[in-house]
């Protein structure tokens, strides 16, 4: 099949280069010339992925029409930017499957992937799909076992991506449930920032445990009252996906918070890295989301406090540990 890429961060690469693998004719798009010309002729992507060759059947190129007759178009673009992407640049992404591999939701608008799609290209919903679950690029590129879900509300998209992406070294499943997927994906690098800022504040195994749990059910309780599948957050793009963001040294996310809990501003942190955390965009819609439908979700709350009004975090976890006993199942 014909493969189109938007955009060539480390993990749309890393997706390229498993399809490519597998057999499929793979085209990437970028707006960086210089990233163009070094996987053209060096099949390597230094800046998001160090020290590995991409396949090299792999072309890239700056100009949309590259793209133009895809089979599948991968959507890698960081959330927050696949609006002005799409408004600026013609991909025809209406005559494609849809696999999107932005985990994110977007500011204002509140919006996931899917729905931001719909509304700025009008794509059909059954031909959309989510790639989401616990896989770092940097891992995938490299051949590590790895398991990810593809969700589409139609079966056979599903089915089609599925077979895409598959291999001896990635397990794609597949689900219908693409509220929840999404919901998963994006809202568990909210949960890494907060696990970040533990390890920064070297508080300990418990603390960390007692996050991941009780994100969990935060993000479920959101999940939920949007209409998501409680099932689906026990699954590879909830539990499993939130597990590895938020222990893994390849975590961007994890990596902000961390040195948050080490003393630096989140200003300094961003200037300091080319490499996009998309958690810290989808807290901010992570919180408005719960002040809209009135879902508590209190360790979301306390990250916002803390990148967006400076709260020490060592009072944003007194205050979550002091909060008005409760039971755990409500």
């Amino acid at each position: 099949m014909n493969i189109g890429v938007v955009g060539a961060g480390g993990w749309g690469t890393a997706l390229a280069n498993v399809a490519a693998a597998n057999g499929h004719n793979v085209r990437m798009w970028s707006r960086s010339a210089q990233l163009v010309e070094e996987i053209n002729n060096s099949h390597t992507n230094s800046t998001y992925l160090d020290g590995v060759t991409i396949h090299e059947s792999i072309a890239a190129g700056t100009d949309p029409q590259l793209l133009h007759g895809s089979d599948i178009m991968l959507v890698s673009v960081p959330t927050q930017f696949i609006r002005t992407v799409l408004e600026i640049y013609d991909f025809r992404i209406r005559e494609s499957l849809i696999a999107n591999a932005s985990k994110g939701i977007e500011n204002k608008t509140l919006l996931r992937v899917s729905q931001l799609l719909k509304d700025v290209a009008k794509i059909d919903r059954d031909n959309y799909a989510v790639l989401t679950g616990p896989s770092h690029a940097e891992e995938v590129i490299r051949g590590v076992p790895t398991t990810i879900l593809a969700a589409s509300s139609d079966e056979q998209t599903a089915r089609t991506i599925q077979s895409v992406f598959s291999n001896a070294t990635m397990r794609v499943y597949r689900s219908n449930d693409v509220i929840g997927a999404e919901l998963g994906g994006a809202l568990k690098n909210v949960i890494a920032i907060a696990a970040g800022i533990i390890d920064g504040l070297g508080t300990g195994d418990n603390t960390k445990a007692a996050l991941i749990t009780r994100g969990l059910a935060e993000i479920t309780r959101l999940g939920v009252v949007l209409g998501a599948n409680p099932a689906t957050f026990s699954g590879l793009s909830g539990l499993g996906d939130l597990i590895v963001t938020c222990d893994s040294r390849h975590s961007r996310n994890r990596r902000v918070g961390e040195a948050i809990g080490r003393g630096k501003s989140l200003q300094e942190i961003l200037a300091e890295s080319p490499m996009i955390a998309e958690g810290v965009a989808t807290t901010e819609s992570a919180y408005e989301l719960a002040q809209r439908h009135g879902v508590e979700m209190p360790i979301v709350e306390q990250v916002y406090q803390i990148l967006f009004f400076n709260k020490s975090p060592r009072l944003a976890i007194h205050e979550l540990m002091t909060r008005e006993s409760k039971s755990e199942v409500q």
